[in-house]
């Protein structure tokens, strides 16, 4: 059998010279792309805060194995993986100013509000330029009610690939899935695609002729914006361009994508889309924003009647809600690490390269100050981080200083990720990784 890393050299051996300069982009601060296995990290964002009595085994206070203890309720899903599994607790985004949400601060470890653009990149973004080249280097999914997501397909709230440059979270799995497979699908997804692709390739030719004439202040901010087309174009011949490749990953579109009953079943088959990117190489991040970073979402399709902003003012520990929507995200997470689990890659397993970051984009609860951010680890990221541990931290380490970590762990020499020397000195009381994190 072919494993994954052997097809994708060779699928993207001959893609080089049609991929351009946007699909190899500089790391701002100077890395070269790590050797060794390919890697992928996937970052799953429940809104409303994720309360640490909802994910620490009870009683636990100081830093130990996990070894023998019973995961809380909410997340019994996960109890069979405590050994590939890292709990931290004592992380803050004070700096956030999260309250309802931190938007792109949680991501990006700065301030964020409602309605702000983002001040600089995000660590996903950022990871994405470092991991090994893809044809969709960094891949948004949002999920929120069916109202909301079909209402607003796709919205900007977490991700950004620099300051004032947010990136789009997709939330309807028709357009997503037209996107990514459009090219092999048959019927009316087919036709919508062809459509799709000579409107956005007309779109461009027109709009790089109207901005020839702008003044000069305003045509960067305008050649942004065909740039926008350009990508989505070359997107669409990359796509194209493998698709014997894809037709082994493409996921059946079945009711759920034109009647779902619930939101969950666009949760469900947007999670598939997902999957199906990062099994098949298509990228090597992945975002999930349950509540697309917001003080919104839905889950009616586990019998769960409130929505929005009311969830975030529930006690969550011991909740039957919350624990019904932690159970949901638990079983979500199994499913990726069993699917990835299931491809072999080097001596071992997609999975094994893979890192999994659950947390929230509002650190432990609704209206706070950012004071404790809580955050579990699942896999080792080719034994770059320890597992099976729980961490208590003092909390006078930013979150900023875990993705400074998750660099490292990617081969890129970052002490700090977009905090100042002038910031640090006020909210980190020591410079580079979480050493209690790496292996």
């Amino acid at each position: 059998m072919i494993d994954r890393r052997s097809l994708l050299h060779g699928m993207t051996a001959g893609l080089g010279a049609a991929m351009g300069s946007s699909f190899l982009p500089d790391f701002a601060q100077g890395a070269a792309k790590p050797a060794g296995s390919p890697k992928r990290v996937i970052f799953f964002m429940q809104n409303q805060g994720f309360d640490p009595a909802t994910c620490i085994p009870s009683g636990m206070k100081n830093s130990r194995s996990l070894a023998g203890v019973t995961l809380p309720e909410p997340m019994e899903a996960l109890n069979p993986y405590r050994e590939r599994m890292h709990i931290i607790n004592g992380l803050h985004g004070m700096h956030t100013s999260p309250s309802h949400s931190a938007f792109f601060g949680a991501l990006g470890g700065y301030r964020g509000s409602d309605g702000v653009p983002p001040s600089a990149s995000t660590i996903d973004y950022e990871l994405s330029k470092v991991l090994p080249e893809t044809l969709l280097p960094h891949l948004c999914i949002g999920m929120d009610s069916i109202e909301n997501m079909k209402t607003k397909p796709t919205v900007a709230n977490l991700s950004a690939s620099g300051a004032g440059q947010p990136i789009f979270m997709h939330s309807d799995p028709n357009h997503l899935y037209e996107m990514l497979y459009g090219g092999i699908s048959r019927g009316d997804i087919r036709n919508q695609h062809e459509a799709r692709s000579s409107m956005f390739e007309r779109i461009e030719q027109l709009a790089g002729a109207k901005g020839e004439a702008l003044p000069a202040t305003e045509k960067q901010r305008y050649n942004q914006y065909v740039q926008g087309f350009n990508d989505i174009n070359g997107l669409r011949e990359r796509l194209a361009g493998v698709s014997e490749h894809l037709k082994n990953f493409a996921p059946k579109v079945d009711s759920r994508y034109a009647s779902p009953e619930f939101e969950t079943d666009w949760h469900d088959a947007l999670l598939d889309l997902g999957i199906s990117a990062l099994k098949s190489g298509i990228t090597s991040v992945l975002t999930i924003g349950s509540g697309r970073g917001e003080i919104f979402g839905a889950w009616k399709g586990l019998g769960i009647e409130e929505q929005g902003h009311n969830l975030g003012h529930m006690v969550q520990p011991d909740n039957p809600i919350w624990i019904k929507i932690r159970q949901y995200n638990s079983r979500m997470l199994v499913r990726l690490m069993e699917e990835l689990e299931s491809v072999p890659e080097g001596s071992g397993t997609m999975m094994d390269n893979t890192l999994i970051v659950y947390t929230s984009n509002n650190a432990d609860r609704q209206h706070t100050t950012g004071a404790n951010w809580p955050v579990v680890l699942l896999g080792n990221y080719d034994g770059a981080f320890k597992t099976g541990q729980f961490t208590q931290l003092d909390g006078k380490r930013p979150i900023n200083a875990l993705y400074s970590t998750i660099l490292r762990a990617s081969g890129v020499e970052c002490d700090r990720f977009n905090m100042s020397e002038q910031m640090a000195a006020k909210y980190d009381s020591e410079s580079g990784p979480l050493k209690e994190l790496l292996a």
